[in-house]
């Protein structure tokens, strides 16, 4: 029901900055709200952590990663950012937007959804 589609990942050194970007889109109608956007990130081997989410009414981020990484949405275009400055190696992961709380032609979707991912390598 909903599709999901980031952009913005590839290779910087250490020290450098990046910048996400997510849109979503409904597959049977147009979104008119969504509740919840964030971002996550995984790297083979781990679990899922999380990044930043923005709830509208909250931000929370990813131990850590406060004043370094900083979510924004936009809502008129149903889209998600993640600013990444001073990037570590140990940044390096595929990033995963994600939305929970979609509203689409009047019906309530409150499951996750996920994008594909996108893969962040910081090295030198």
């Amino acid at each position: 029901q909903v599709q999901l589609v980031e952009s913005g990942g590839g290779l910087v050194q250490p020290g450098g900055s990046l910048r996400l970007s997510c849109a979503a889109s409904g597959t049977s109608g147009s979104i008119s709200s969504i509740n919840t956007m964030g971002w996550y990130r995984q790297v083979p081997g781990k679990e899922r952590e999380l990044v930043a989410v923005d709830s509208g009414a909250r931000i929370k981020y990813g131990d850590s990663l406060k004043g370094r990484f900083t979510i924004s949405r936009d809502n008129t275009k149903n889209a998600v950012y993640l600013q990444m400055n001073s990037l570590k190696p140990e940044d390096t992961a595929v990033y995963y937007c994600n939305t929970r709380g979609v509203t689409i032609a009047g019906r309530f979707y409150g499951m996750d959804y996920w994008g594909k991912g996108t893969l962040v390598t910081v090295s030198s």
